[in-house]
């Protein structure tokens, strides 16, 4: 899905295919992203047929009010209609077009806002059900794309580090129920090595720019924890499930030997590195250290 999808034409667009979709006045127009944006729409609807009867939780209903306010308020919207308009010398006809197509970008946004909603209560749902999937169930694709839009909605490098550092013990939790299955075990690791190389990534770097060593704190503390299970994933392992598995220790212990190295290299005052590689920047020695 291209960047220019959700720019303000297509938007636009995007809101009166819903409107039609839902028995509103049909717009003789088309776009050349109908095709993409009518297939959005289509999932749209099949999500609000399947909406599961669960029972939303209070938390994400404030929450969700809380982003849709704000987004109006950012967007202005309902500003034309909260305000009486000034009187204006102009003439009648130009005053009424401009209202006319205020009215259609407020009703536009609205439309966005009512269906992001409507499929943000629609998914809730399965997300909270697909928590407990593993590879190979079938709500194991919609609890990784539950993931993927919690670090689209991170608002700094911080939250998103934080956030795959979260993914890689959930990964460590998933590998626990493949023993046996050698195949699914090792795949499951590779993803926990992933999100955890770029948790850290994003953590170092941000400590490094910053000089300081916040982002490393939250490096050390997951190390920590994540050491001592991964390393019972060795009792009663195979010998190909032990050898992946010290794979990932190895990476720990440099993760931790490269977090220390920061935290000495910002105590001491050292410029941010220059250098970096898949944990992030490496940093100098400290002059007293050589």
């Amino acid at each position: 899905m291209d960047s220019d999808l959700f720019s303000r034409r297509r938007a636009a667009r995007f809101a009166q295919l819903l409107d039609e979709a839902n028995g509103g006045r049909r717009h003789h127009v088309r776009s050349r992203a109908d095709d993409r944006l009518t297939a959005l729409v289509g999932v749209g609807q099949r999500l609000v047929a399947a909406r599961p009867d669960v029972e939303v939780d209070a938390e994400f209903r404030t929450g969700l009010r809380a982003m849709l306010v704000a987004t109006a308020e950012r967007e202005g919207m309902g500003a034309a209609t909260a305000t009486t308009p000034a009187r204006t010398t102009e003439p009648a006809s130009r005053g009424s077009l401009l209202g006319a197509v205020t009215a259609r970008q407020i009703r536009a946004r609205g439309a966005i806002l009512v269906g992001i909603a409507a499929g943000a209560v629609a998914v809730s749902g399965i997300s909270a059900a697909s928590e407990d999937a593993v590879p190979g169930d079938a709500l194991y694709g919609m609890k990784r794309s539950t993931e993927r839009a919690q670090l689209a909605l991170a608002s700094s490098d911080l939250s998103r580090g934080q956030l795959f550092l979260d993914f890689a013990r959930t990964r460590l939790d998933e590998a626990g129920t493949l023993r046996g299955d050698l195949a699914g075990f090792s795949a499951v690791l590779d993803d926990m090595d992933t999100d955890t190389r770029q948790g850290v990534r994003l953590l170092t770097t941000t400590a490094a720019q910053r000089s300081d060593p916040a982002g490393l704190d939250a490096v050390n503390t997951f190390v920590t924890g994540q050491r001592k299970a991964v390393g019972g994933l060795l009792d009663g392992a195979s010998r190909a499930e032990r050898d992946r598995t010290r794979r990932s220790l190895a990476l720990l212990d440099a993760i931790r030997k490269r977090s220390d190295g920061l935290r000495a290299a910002i105590a001491c005052g050292l410029p941010a590195p220059v250098g970096s590689d898949a944990l992030g920047p490496a940093p100098a020695t400290c002059p007293g250290d050589r």
